[in-house]
């Protein structure tokens, strides 16, 4: 067995975290057991720790929680994760982190900044990059003063004292419809509603939905195209890798969670079915948006092309789903690194960010 002990964190408290156990679960088949010695970490839908050493099977059904011990994890800088036995404890230092814990508590920027605090290295983002990049409208703002093509957006928050009357004037007033009102803090499509008419009563039931996920709303313009997206890896803003670009192809009115997930009415091509010169260029807008919103590790980088070949920013996603076909995984298949050799690049990475 080895004695480098690699943490696998999985669930969470938001509305993702029966995603988190699919990628997890997956992740865990994928590792290459030689080089780590898995330490599993659950956290539940009340935000409590644990530490779980059952199958892998109870684990993506959803069964392992009475099988766990509670734990917690250590913030004194010893990179411990503290594992409670009924009146007595244990130990066991983290070498680094796997968080596979997707949306609020998780990809935002809490999660990380709490393993920062213990010292413990970790795939992926830093606090402050997960934060911004799991914010819709910050993330929105930044790649806009970086130059970075979007479709336009208005944002909106949640009683700071205007109706819903007003806010859909506005946005009749400076987008176009469909628009797409969206949480600003979600992931997995959860709160999104498509308005293909300016229609005040559909506006004011697609703001409450949206509203029921984060107390922040962005309002887009819907772009007439299709939707791809980019896999990146790496520290270095001049020596990133690139995944193949994909394409999603659906016939809903949108990529939703039954879309993402259960290719309900939809596929997805990888590689998607555009020119190389297209293809570099969705690439290299990728590169320019991971750079401005300050990332490492890895990240998925989403975009349309309109019917004219422009291509416009989506959305940023630092813990992409991450089954072995999921999305990520899949885009850097397709250019040679299969899953192992994915997550061993990842934990280099996030070991050599330590210097």
């Amino acid at each position: 067995m080895s004695n480098f002990n690699l943490g696998i964190i999985f669930g969470g408290e938001s509305s993702e975290y029966s995603v988190s156990l699919h990628s997890a679960s997956s992740a865990i088949r994928s590792v290459n057991n030689e080089k780590y010695n898995l330490v599993l970490i659950g956290i539940n839908q009340e935000g409590k720790w644990f530490y779980y050493d059952g199958s892998i099977d109870d684990l993506e059904h959803d069964h392992w929680e009475k099988q766990a011990k509670p734990a917690i994890l250590s913030t004194n800088k010893d990179q411990n994760l503290i594992v409670f036995e009924g009146n007595i404890f244990k130990t066991i230092k983290l070498d680094c982190v796997l968080p596979i814990v997707h949306g609020t508590n998780g990809e935002d920027g809490t999660l990380q900044g709490l393993l920062e605090l213990a010292n413990i290295p970790y795939v992926g983002c830093n606090h402050l990059s997960s934060a911004m990049s799991m914010d819709k409208a910050i993330t929105h703002i930044i790649c806009e003063a970086n130059g970075i093509v979007m479709a336009p957006y208005l944002t909106f928050i949640q009683n700071h004292g205007y109706a819903l009357n007003k806010a859909f004037d506005a946005v009749c007033d400076k987008l176009s419809f469909p628009v797409f009102v969206k949480p600003a803090n979600a992931g997995s499509s959860y709160g999104i509603t498509k308005l293909d008419t300016a229609d005040l009563q559909s506006f004011e039931k697609a703001m409450e939905y949206a509203f029921k996920y984060d107390q922040k709303v962005i309002v887009e313009t819907g772009i007439d195209g299709f939707e791809v997206g980019c896999a990146v890896m790496g520290n270095d803003y001049n020596n990133l890798t690139m995944g193949a670009i994909d394409e999603i192809d659906t016939n809903k009115a949108f990529f939703d969670f039954d879309a993402k997930y259960e290719l309900a009415e939809t596929q997805i091509y990888c590689p998607a079915r555009i020119s190389d010169e297209k293809a570099e260029e969705v690439k290299q807008i990728a590169g320019k948006v991971y750079a401005a919103m300050s990332c490492s590790g890895l990240a998925r980088v989403d975009m349309f092309i309109d019917k004219k070949g422009a291509i416009y920013f989506n959305e940023l996603n630092t813990i992409p789903g991450f089954t072995a076909t999921s999305r990520y995984p899949t885009m850097m298949k397709e250019i040679g690194i299969d899953f192992t050799e994915l997550i061993d690049r990842l934990i280099d990475l996030a070991l050599s960010k330590r210097g």
